[in-house]
C-alpha cells in the first residue's frame, strides 16, 4: 500500500474503510489514523472498530477507543472481540466490566465473547458469574450464547451445568449437540456422550470428530476407528486425532499409516506424528520426519521445535544440539516461553553443552521447578554432582518445594557422584518435611547409592523396608555391588530373588556364577549353569562391527 503523504486524503468513511482493510503493517495502520483524525471521524462507530480489529498494540487500540465520547455496545463488543483474540483473559473481562460500569448493554453479541475467554483459560468461576449476568439480561436462552455456556461448562469440567443449560435451551443447532458430546467426552464418559451423539438429529464433520476425541481419550481405540471409518467427511482434525492416539497407544506403524492416507497434511498433522516418535523413544524416525517436512515448506512451530529439542535430548548428540539450538534461535518463535526455554536448557543440558544450558538458567528470570531440575539432571549426567546437589539446595533456598520427580532426579544425581549422607538426608526429607511417601523409583535410588557406595548390607535392610513387591531394578543394582565387593553370601539371596521376578533374564544368573567363580566357590558356578540349561535360558553372545 503506498504512503497516504503520496496520494490524496480520502474524502469519505467508504473510502477510509477500504484502506483499514488493506492495511498491512502498523505504520499504514498510523496513516490511517491521521486521515481518520483529519477527516473527522474520530467517533464514527464503525470506523473505529474496524480500526481497533486491525490493531495489533493493545495500548494502541485502547487509546483510540478511549477517544470516543459515548462507545456503543457495537463498539464495546469491537474492543472486547480484540482482546479475546489476543488471549487477554483479564483485559477481556475488565473491558466487560468497564463496559457494564459506563451504562452499555451487553446483547447476544458481547456474552458468547466473553464467555470463550473463560473457556480457552478454564475459569468456571468467572463463567458462571457471566451466566448469572446473561440470566439477568435475559439473554441466557439465545442460541449462540447457551452453546458458549455449554462449552464453557464443558471445558472447565463442570458437564452437570453444561447439561442443566443444553437442556434448557428453547433451541438448539448442530454446534450445541456437538458442544455437549464435546464437554462428555472431554469428561471421558463416552458412554453419555455416545448416546447423545446418536440422537442429534444432524451431525457435521465437528461432531464425528468429538465423538471420536472421546473414545482416544479413554484408550478405546477401537471405538474411535469405528467412527473414523463411519465419518461421511474427514478433515484435517479426523485424521490428526487418530494419528495422535496411535502414536499414544505406542502404535506408530498405524499412525504414520494414517498420516500418509491424509489427504491434506497442516502442520498440526505432522506436529502429532514427530511428538508420536519423540514419546516413543524414536528419535531418528522423529528427525527424519522433521527432513520431510522442511522439504514442503511447511514451517514448524513452537511445539514441533518443542518434539524437536526433546529428540535431540534422546540423541545425546552435542553437535546436533548445536545445530538444533541455532535453528531454534532463528525461527523466530518467542524463546522465553516457558515450555520453550524449558526444552532448549534441557537438551543443551542432557548433551553436554552445559555453558550453554547455565547461560539460559540464569537468565531466566523466574526459575520453576522444571527448569531446575533439567538442570540438575544435566549437571549430574555429565560428572558435576557436588554442583548438582549445590543446585538443588539453592532451590529450596529460593522457596520452591520439590515434588516426586526432583527426588527423583537429586537421589540419581548423589547415587552417581557417590553422596550417601546427601542422599539419605534428601530421601529423610522427603516424609518428614514434604508429605511425600517415597515410591519404589526413589527405594531403588537409595538402594542404587547405597550399593555403589558399599553399604550394601543397609541397601538390603532398606530393600526390605520398601512399601509393596520391590522391582528388579533395585534388587539388580544390589546383586551388581554384591559381584563388585566380593559378597556372595548376600549375591545368592538377592540372585534367587531375581530369578523368581525375572526367570528368563540371562544377566543375572551370569552374575550370580561371577560371584561364585571370584570366591572360587566353583561347585556353585556349575550349580548355576545347570540351572540356565535346565530353564533354557541362553546368554546373548556380544558381537563388534569394528
Amino acid at each position: 500500500m503506498r504512503s497516504i503523504s503520496q496520494s490524496s486524503p480520502p474524502r469519505s468513511a467508504a473510502s477510509i474503510t477500504t484502506l483499514l482493510k488493506a492495511c498491512k503493517s502498523g505504520e499504514h495502520l498510523q496513516q490511517v489514523h491521521a486521515c481518520i483524525i483529519h477527516r473527522g471521524l474520530e467517533q464514527d462507530h464503525f470506523l473505529i472498530s474496524l480500526f481497533i480489529s486491525r490493531a495489533h498494540s493493545l495500548s494502541y487500540s485502547s487509546s483510540v477507543f478511549h477517544r470516543v465520547l459515548t462507545p456503543s455496545t457495537f463498539l464495546w463488543n469491537a474492543l472486547i472481540k480484540s482482546h479475546c483474540h489476543k488471549s487477554l483473559f483479564s483485559h477481556t473481562l475488565s473491558a466487560f466490566a468497564r463496559m457494564k460500569a459506563q451504562g452499555a448493554l451487553p446483547d447476544t453479541y458481547t456474552y458468547p465473547v466473553v464467555i470463550k475467554a473463560c473457556s480457552s483459560m478454564c475459569k468456571a468461576l468467572e463463567g458462571k458469574s457471566l451466566h448469572g449476568s446473561a440470566f439477568r439480561c435475559g439473554v441466557e436462552h439465545d442460541l449462540y450464547v447457551g452453546t458458549s455456556l455449554i462449552d464453557m461448562y464443558g471445558k472447565c469440567g463442570e458437564i452437570g451445568d453444561a447439561r442443566k443449560v443444553f437442556d434448557g435451551m428453547p433451541k438448539r443447532n448442530v454446534v450445541s449437540w456437538t458442544a455437549m458430546v464435546a464437554g462428555y467426552a472431554a469428561a471421558g464418559d463416552v458412554v453419555e456422550a455416545k448416546k447423545l451423539f446418536d440422537e442429534m438429529p444432524q451431525r457435521n464433520v465437528a461432531s464425528w470428530n468429538a465423538m471420536m476425541q472421546g473414545f482416544v481419550k479413554v484408550g478405546d481405540f477401537s471405538g474411535a476407528r469405528g467412527v473414523f471409518d463411519a465419518m461421511p467427511e474427514k478433515n484435517v482434525v479426523s485424521f490428526t486425532t487418530m494419528i495422535d492416539g496411535y502414536a499414544k497407544a505406542g502404535d506408530m506403524v498405524a499412525s504414520r499409516f494414517l498420516f500418509e492416507r491424509a489427504p491434506q497434511k497442516d502442520v498440526v498433522a505432522w506436529s502429532a506424528l514427530i511428538a508420536g516418535y519423540v514419546q516413543n523413544g524414536q528419535p531418528n524416525q522423529a528427525l527424519r520426519v522433521f527432513l520431510e517436512m522442511e522439504s514442503v515448506n511447511v514451517t514448524p512451530d513452537e511445539f514441533i521445535l518443542v518434539s524437536l529439542m526433546s529428540a535431540s535430548s534422546q540423541f545425546g548428540h552435542l553437535e546436533l544440539a548445536q545445530w538444533v539450538d541455532s535453528y531454534v534461535s532463528k525461527s523466530g518463535i518467542d524463546l522465553q516461553q516457558d515450555h520453550v526455554i524449558a526444552a532448549l536448557l534441557d537438551m543443551n543440558a542432557k548433551c553436554g553443552n552445559m555453558e550453554r544450558a547455565l547461560k539460559l538458567f540464569e537468565e531466566k528470570p523466574k526459575r520453576d521447578l522444571v527448569l531446575y531440575c533439567s538442570m540438575i539432571q544435566g549437571l549430574s549426567i555429565h560428572g558435576h554432582g557436588e554442583e548438582a546437589v549445590n543446585l538443588f539446595d539453592r532451590m529450596l533456598m529460593e522457596g520452591i518445594t520439590p515434588d516426586e520427580v526432583a527426588f527423583t532426579v537429586i537421589l540419581t544425581a548423589c547415587s552417581h557422584a557417590g553422596l550417601v549422607d546427601e542422599g539419605r538426608k534428601y530421601f529423610q526429607s522427603m516424609k518428614q518435611k514434604y508429605c511425600i511417601s517415597p515410591s519404589p523409583d526413589h527405594y531403588a535410588c537409595m538402594v542404587d547409592l547405597l550399593s555403589r557406595s558399599g553399604h550394601i548390607r543397609d541397601a538390603y535392610e532398606l530393600i526390605q523396608l520398601m512399601p509393596g513387591e520391590p522391582h528388579a531394578g533395585a534388587w539388580g543394582a544390589l546383586l551388581g555391588a554384591c559381584k563388585l565387593y566380593g559378597d556372595s553370601e548376600l549375591g545368592e539371596i538377592v540372585a534367587n530373588r531375581l530369578f523368581e521376578l525375572e526367570p528368563r533374564n540371562a544377566a543375572n544368573y551370569v552374575l550370580l556364577s561371577d560371584i561364585h567363580a571370584a570366591a572360587e566357590r566353583w561347585i556353585d558356578v556349575s550349580l548355576v549353569r545347570s540351572k540356565m540349561r535346565e530353564r533354557r535360558v541362553w546368554k546373548i553372545p556380544g558381537c563388534s562391527k569394528i
